[in-house]
């Protein structure tokens, strides 16, 4: 079985060393590189190709990780970021969804919640922990209600249905399997999905299930 291929950048290098013995005891996971800060994680990210980055959000003595965050989706599309952060706020939690984070997490609940949340993001699925799913939910229906519901409300029973599954990270072949569908249904229905929501993504399937409160069914 191909191990979790992971990267750690945190200032602190005690947490750093933490995680490394944690994430190693895993049978499905490997810590294949580290860094202090953003610029080093840039230069070294590329070397390596991990699968996942756990990513601090505050490291003061060099480049934060939203602005790291944000460049290496860019230049990896295909890359997770799973955010560590001290900071259980609506704020830190939007704008690191908003760089192109994968999860959030806090970083007092570290342990087996994180070793979960990496085998999620892995799987394609987004991870947030529980009081950010909230947070989530009711920015949306105080914020965007009436444009969000309505996008929504656009989608047929069916493709509300593949839109969770999709989400969840489900592969056309396994969602077919759920619902009596072929695989090649179920990409057409995931291509009029995206058209009537306006995403370009499964990233931005993702964030909008997670709005939506699709994935905690």
């Amino acid at each position: 079985m191909d191990k979790i291929r992971i990267f750690l950048v945190d200032d602190h290098a005690v947490v750093r060393d933490g995680l490394y013995l944690l994430l190693n005891t895993q049978t499905d996971m490997l810590v294949i590189g580290e860094a202090a800060e953003g610029n080093e994680a840039l230069l070294k990210i590329p070397q390596v190709k991990p699968d996942i980055v756990i990513m601090d959000l505050s490291m003061p003595n060099g480049r934060d990780g939203l602005p790291t965050t944000s460049e290496l989706i860019q230049r990896f599309p295909e890359l997770k970021v799973l955010i560590l952060s001290m900071h259980d706020d609506q704020d830190s939690l939007f704008r690191a969804l908003k760089a192109g984070a994968s999860g959030y997490l806090l970083k007092s609940s570290l342990g087996q919640e994180l070793v979960t949340a990496i085998r999620q993001v892995n799987a394609g699925q987004a991870y947030l922990y529980p009081n950010a799913q909230k947070k989530v939910i009711e920015h949306v229906f105080h914020d965007s209600g009436e444009e969000y519901n309505d996008s929504f409300d656009l989608l047929s029973e069916r493709e509300k249905e593949i839109c969770s599954f999709v989400a969840k990270g489900y592969t056309n072949k396994e969602t077919g399997e759920l619902l009596n569908i072929s695989p090649r249904t179920v990409e057409t229905h995931k291509s009029k999905i995206m058209e009537k929501l306006n995403l370009t993504t499964r990233r931005d399937l993702v964030q909008f299930a997670l709005k939506r409160g699709l994935l905690d069914n």
